[in-house]
């Protein structure tokens, strides 16, 4: 029976390091169902789900743990149903970079009930004036009784200055 894992891998950033989690996936007879790794700051970071005989989880866990410079969280993947109501969104937010700005949109998202299922946020520099701007892109997951109309205005009012688009189903 295999048996789907989710694990979080955290180190310093070198050649092979995603590598040497695949073949260890591999060998433990897993496969890589879906992952999200990026380099932050030479450090690297990844979420990874896979799936795995179940007698050989524990086979895996041990081999993941010896190796060198990372720390590896494995656990079961117990995802709960989504509600049938709920909706996906896309949600895009530029402006003025400044401390407090993810807090802010977060919370607001969180006081509406609405699920972040992914979150990626940078600064960069304008085009003109070289200035920071803060640039956030994430996928929520909106309960029904949530409207896109009311979502960009509740953000627009927590984070103010900034552009925000609100996307559902491809409409604005």
């Amino acid at each position: 029976m295999q048996i789907p894992l989710v694990m979080t891998v955290i180190g310093a950033d070198r050649v092979g390091l995603v590598e040497s989690v695949a073949r260890l996936v591999a060998d433990h007879g897993g496969n890589w169902q879906e992952s999200r790794m990026c380099r932050l700051g030479g450090e690297f970071a990844g979420i990874l789900r896979v799936h795995v005989p179940a007698a050989n989880r524990a086979a895996l866990e041990a081999a993941l743990k010896k190796l060198a410079g990372l720390s590896v969280v494995v656990r079961a993947d117990e995802t709960a149903a989504t509600a049938d109501e709920s909706r996906l969104a896309l949600l895009e937010v530029l402006g003025p970079d400044r401390p407090g700005i993810v807090r802010e949109i977060t919370r607001t998202l969180a006081a509406q009930g609405v699920n972040v299922e992914e979150l990626a946020t940078k600064s960069v520099s304008a085009p003109m004036s070289g200035e920071p701007l803060f640039q956030a892109h994430a996928k929520l997951l909106l309960p029904a009784a949530v409207t896109v109309g009311a979502l960009r205005q509740a953000v627009e009012q927590a984070v103010p200055g900034m552009t925000v688009e609100v996307t559902l189903g491809g409409l604005k």
